[in-house]
């Protein structure tokens, strides 16, 4: 086992960081007339753990240190961000490779795993092998208070200042944590929507921010992925924008995951825990 203090949280930098947004000219379809807009960025990132590529996933290019923390947890790679020893980043154009040195137990159980991933923004089982990984033991939540309605009042419009890239070209996911109080303390945004969520785990994390009585809330379609994702980070409370699919809405119940959907004209919806029959 080395003997290499945990560098998670000291990542080296990108060489050259290419921008989350760039501007871009466009023409009218009636008249042929010419504008321009702000399009969301997004490059291929390539993850290699102790020299053994393991995934290429399509990213927006902003808080990649997160991102690698938060996919490596919500992944089940490692239990916990001291299993990450180093974090090396190069640039080379529209591609970004990320050297991630682990823990020799890590990779052990990595490389028993058998799984090649090749990832895309849309897709987050891509590249499983075998249905024991798509739909692996997880352990179930204590349990938590459901977060009072108050905390969701007004909630869409609160998230705006804390979806900078949404807000200026959009076509991102944004993924946000709310404390125990319900202030909402930090959010990250990606193309991708387990994209987003992985790099909200890794900003957590990373910034070791409790996550007793928080939740987490994403702005895109709440499939399993996204279950497995906070259930192995330990959150306890999901709050998705869209509605769950059946299979989410079972495991989040299985697990003792808090599951509410927030409609954007009518009132929340709790979905899980099963609440009693009051008539």
């Amino acid at each position: 086992m080395s003997t290499k203090p945990p560098a998670c949280a000291a990542s080296t930098p990108l060489v050259t960081a290419p921008a989350a947004s760039n501007t871009y000219d466009y023409c009218h379809l009636t008249d042929d007339s010419q504008a321009h807009t702000a399009l969301a960025e997004e490059v291929a990132l390539a993850i290699a753990y102790n020299g053994i590529s393991q995934a290429v996933m399509l990213v927006s290019p902003t808080d990649l240190e997160d991102f690698i923390v938060g996919f490596s947890i919500g992944s089940g790679i490692i239990a916990s961000a001291n299993e990450i020893y180093d974090v090396k980043f190069t640039s080379t154009g529209s591609a970004i490779h990320a050297d991630v040195e682990i823990a020799n137990r890590a990779f052990w159980n990595l490389k028993t795993q058998r799984r090649q991933l090749a990832g895309t923004s849309g897709c987050g089982l891509c590249g499983v092998e075998a249905v024991e990984q798509a739909l692996p033991d997880l352990p179930v939540l204590p349990g938590a208070p459901l977060p009072p309605a108050q905390w969701l009042a007004g909630l869409r419009q609160r998230m705006d200042a804390f979806q900078p890239l949404g807000q200026h070209c959009g076509a991102v996911h944004a993924a946000l944590f709310m404390n125990n109080q319900g202030e909402i303390l930090l959010g990250r945004e990606d193309i991708g929507r387990h994209n987003a969520l992985d790099k909200l785990i890794g900003a957590l994390v990373r910034q070791h921010l409790s996550l007793d009585g928080g939740l987490a809330i994403v702005t895109s379609r709440c499939s399993l992925e996204l279950i497995q994702k906070v259930l192995r980070a330990g959150i306890q409370t999901l709050v998705s924008l869209s509605s769950p699919t059946g299979l989410a809405l079972q495991w989040a119940r299985r697990h003792n995951l808090n599951l509410i959907h927030l409609p954007k004209h009518s009132a929340p919806r709790v979905f899980s825990p099963v609440r009693e029959n009051r008539t």
